[in-house]
């Protein structure tokens, strides 16, 4: 078994910004003239997993059970390269200091961030940049990436766990898309094999599910907090509708969601599950392996969200320094 003993985490719930309104805003980052779209999610319950007769459902999508979820904040798009390149690129914030002065916000909150080390190619692949989505990250590095726009912004960002992931991708539909059962009709909402041409596409260019979300279905794949967990539907309790999600523990799999341009409908549907693996880094020439990049996982990003009840600074800080998992 890759996991000896499953825990079992409920989400942070010490309310830090409880007289912020639900709705959509965008968050600037000071210094550039980057900004990230999120979207307001209210909470409630909803039927995670897929039916049976679902076409192209796996094992691993049950059995259904209702899940909790509470409000929170989704990002509109997957985060793109333009914000990310500002999280990665070494001394950012003093050449940002430079070109934007804006004495108000002290640099010395982030240029001594752990931030990735220089990526040896071109992580994009050639296939675009600038709108486009970021690539090739580690669920590792996605979260520091949370963890810098912590510090810049002050607001808690995170990635999702898999049930809000679901739930916003569904967006009170209970079919296999958030439009539908006829995979014909994804062509109007995602990049995926049969449309892409081999290669991912500017961020929103499809139409949104029902709650303003693009790219939900295809065009990358998406990072969740979660460990993957074949029979972890099953493992819940019966009655159980609390949110919880297995804190990673292994560095392979982890979950990730929405399916990409190089996979066929059924993996972009909204119940659908992928693992990674190991195989995402297969030509890292480094021992041990890169844990910022992946260097074969071109259809590989994430968007991030943001809970109405905000955790504690020490949860905080707990939940922005995962265990480093060394891979060999």
């Amino acid at each position: 078994m890759f996991l000896k003993h499953l825990t079992w985490f409920t989400l942070f719930s010490v309310p830090l910004f409880a007289q912020e309104k639900l709705e959509n805003y965008t968050q600037k980052i000071s210094g550039s003239n980057v900004t990230y779209d999120l979207v307001a999610i209210k909470g409630g319950e909803f039927t995670m997993g897929s039916p049976a007769k679902e076409k192209g459902r796996k094992e691993d999508e049950g059995p259904q059970h209702t899940v909790k979820i509470e409000p929170f904040w989704m990002g509109k798009y997957e985060v793109q390269w333009d914000l990310y390149d500002l999280f990665t690129t070494k001394n950012i914030e003093i050449e940002m200091a430079k070109r934007h002065p804006d004495p108000e916000n002290s640099l010395a909150k982030t240029d001594g961030s752990t931030r990735p080390s220089a990526a040896y190619v071109d992580m994009s692949f050639g296939m675009g940049r600038s709108g486009y989505p970021a690539i090739n990250m580690t669920q590792y590095a996605a979260i520091y990436f949370c963890k810098w726009l912590y510090e810049k912004t002050g607001v808690f960002y995170r990635l999702p766990t898999e049930a809000e992931w679901e739930y916003a991708c569904r967006a009170g539909t209970t079919t296999a898309y958030s439009f539908g059962d006829d995979p014909k009709q994804l062509d109007e909402y995602g990049w995926y094999k049969s449309n892409s041409n081999n290669g991912y596409k500017k961020i929103g260019t499809k139409k949104p599910n029902p709650w303003g979300l693009h790219d939900m279905h295809g065009n990358v794949m998406e990072w969740t907090l979660d460990q993957y967990v074949k029979d972890y539907y099953a493992k819940r309790a019966k009655g159980e509708v609390n949110e919880a999600f297995p804190k990673v523990t292994e560095l392979y799999p982890t979950s990730v969601r929405g399916g990409s341009w190089d996979d066929e409908a059924t993996v972009c549907r909204s119940a659908a599950r992928t693992p990674s693996i190991a195989d995402w880094k297969i030509i890292d020439p480094q021992s041990p392996k890169s844990e910022w990049w992946m260097t074969s996982a071109s259809f590989v990003g994430f968007r991030i969200v943001r809970p109405l009840k905000t955790p504690t600074k020490e949860e905080i800080a707990n939940y922005y320094n995962p265990p480093l998992i060394e891979d060999y």
